[in-house]
C-alpha cells in the first residue's frame, strides 16, 4: 500500500467517526502520554469525602463526574456545549445530579447558583472566573482545577499554521488571579509532559474534537500540511508534542 493510500484511509476514518461528550476512546492505542505528576481524580475523591455539596464545571458528557460516584448528597454540573448538555443529563440525572445549561455563558462569568452554595468546586479544563467561583463557595470551601496551559499544544498548531504566540496562562498567572479573588493557594503544580500521535488519523480526530485549537481546521484546508505530518509520523514513528498542564487547589478564606 502506498503512503498516500494509507493517509487517505486514516483521514477518512477519522472524519467519519463521530465525537460525543468528552470521550476520547477512539485515540486509545493511537496516542501515548507521559503520566502527569499528580492524579486529578484521586485529588477530587479525597476532597469529596468531606463535601456535602459539589459542582463540576464543564462536565462534558458527564463521563468523568460519573466515574467519581458515589457523589456528595447535593451535586450539580455545568456544561456550555449544547450537544453535551443532553448527554450529560442522560448520564448524570439518574445519579441525582442536576445539569445546568451554560451555552449562553461559555466563559462562566455568572454561575446560576446562590452565594456560599458549595463545599467543593471541581474544574477540569474549563473556563472560570475566580471571583465567581469564590462567590459560590462556602467559607473554607475548596476549588480544585486542572487546566490546559497557554503552550498546549502549540507544536501541533504550529505544524499547520506556522509560529503562534503562546498565551500567558500558567500556574503562576492563575494562582495570582485566585489569590486576588480571595483564595489561599493550598497547592500548585505545573507539567510539560510529552505525548505522541502515532498516526495522522489520531491528529485529525483530536483537532475535530477540540475545534478551538485551529478554528478554521478542515482536511481540505490543511491537506498538504497533514500529508507532511503523516510522512513525518511514518518516518519518525510518531509526532511528539508537549502537553502543558497545571493544577491548583485553592481554599476560600475571606468572606
Amino acid at each position: 500500500m502506498r503512503a498516500d493510500d494509507t493517509f487517505e484511509e486514516l483521514i477518512d476514518d477519522a472524519v467519519r467517526t463521530p465525537f460525543q461528550g468528552w470521550d476520547f476512546s477512539y485515540l486509545k492505542g493511537r496516542i501515548t502520554e507521559s503520566a502527569l505528576p499528580w492524579d486529578y481524580a484521586t485529588r477530587a475523591r479525597e476532597r469529596m469525602r468531606v463535601a456535602q455539596s459539589m459542582l463540576d464545571m464543564g462536565t462534558g458528557g458527564g463521563e468523568f463526574l460519573s466515574s467519581l460516584a458515589p457523589l456528595p448528597p447535593s451535586t450539580s454540573a455545568t456544561e456550555g456545549y449544547a450537544p453535551n448538555v443532553i448527554l450529560a443529563r442522560q448520564r448524570l440525572e439518574p445519579l441525582g445530579v442536576k445539569v445546568f445549561d451554560m451555552t449562553g455563558d461559555q466563559e462562566n462569568r455568572q454561575l446560576p447558583f446562590p452565594a456560599e452554595h458549595f463545599d467543593l468546586v471541581i474544574n477540569r479544563h474549563e473556563a472560570y472566573v475566580g471571583k465567581e467561583v469564590w462567590r459560590i463557595l462556602r467559607p473554607r470551601g475548596c476549588f480544585l482545577t486542572q487546566q490546559c496551559g497557554g503552550r498546549d499544544p502549540l507544536s501541533v498548531v504550529e505544524y499547520l499554521k506556522g509560529a503562534v504566540q503562546p498565551t500567558d496562562w500558567t500556574v503562576a498567572t492563575a494562582s495570582k488571579e485566585l489569590d486576588e479573588a480571595g483564595f489561599r493557594i493550598a497547592d500548585q503544580r505545573e507539567s510539560y509532559a510529552e505525548y505522541c500521535f502515532l498516526d495522522i488519523g489520531a491528529v485529525v480526530y483530536y483537532l475535530r474534537a477540540i475545534p478551538w485549537l485551529v478554528e478554521d481546521f478542515s482536511v481540505d484546508t490543511y491537506r498538504d500540511r497533514l500529508f507532511a505530518m503523516h510522512t513525518h509520523i511514518q518516518k519518525q514513528g510518531g509526532l511528539r508534542v508537549q502537553e502543558h498542564r497545571f493544577l491548583i487547589e485553592a481554599v476560600k478564606l475571606r468572606c
